[in-house]
């Protein structure tokens, strides 16, 4: 008899066939990679298609692998993880897709299957920089509008470019370079010599 992961398995090797780069089970849960040139592809088979029937995108975040295992993956450096729901089959799925330029990260958008990509592909593009080819409406989500950078990158600064803050003088909120200067802080202990002791 088998499992209903292995049905799941099945049900995703037959759909997608040639688009699907790699299946891992891992956990009990279902991973795949497709490729980025696949994407769009993929996901409308996913879908649609009658063994799988993803209908809902539960979640859609981005990832910055630069430091991942230490620093010794050697992969692209962004990529975009969705989670999908079955409510016909009762199962879900864990797509992942790599960009293939780090420099300028660029994906197919899921907007036109999924209406719930839109926040979440925002809010990648807000923190990470990866871009939605074919989102109509890509602009910061968390961040101020003149914040400079992506701050979930690995190669933010902690402490950020720069700072805001209301001036009353000029009665308007302003931007000006980062004045935290970094220090480390070393806890003080103070115990008593009777501590504990009645």
């Amino acid at each position: 008899m088998t499992t209903k992961l292995e049905t799941l398995e099945a049900a995703l090797r037959n759909a997608l066939g040639s688009h699907l780069k790699t299946l891992t089970v891992a956990l009990g849960e279902v991973t795949i990679i497709v490729g980025a040139a696949d994407y769009l592809s993929a996901m409308r088979i996913l879908r649609d298609h009658a063994d799988t029937r993803f209908e809902e995108m539960i979640d859609l975040c981005g990832v910055d692998y630069s430091a991942y295992g230490d620093g010794v993956w050697e992969g692209p450096r962004f990529a975009a993880v969705s989670h999908l729901l079955s409510l016909t089959h009762n199962w879900r799925v864990r797509v992942r897709v790599f960009a293939p330029d780090d420099e300028m990260p660029l994906l197919s958008s899921m907007t036109s299957l999924w209406s719930t990509a839109d926040w979440y592909e925002r809010e990648a593009f807000d923190l990470f920089g990866i871009l939605f080819e074919g989102h109509n409406d890509l602009r910061r989500l968390l961040t101020d509008y003149g914040f400079i950078g992506h701050p979930f990158r690995k190669d933010f600064p902690v402490s950020g470019y720069v700072e805001m803050r209301y001036d009353a003088e000029q009665r308007r909120v302003i931007y000006q370079p980062v004045t935290i200067e970094p220090r480390e802080i070393v806890p003080r202990v103070i115990r008593e010599e009777n501590y504990g002791i009645e």
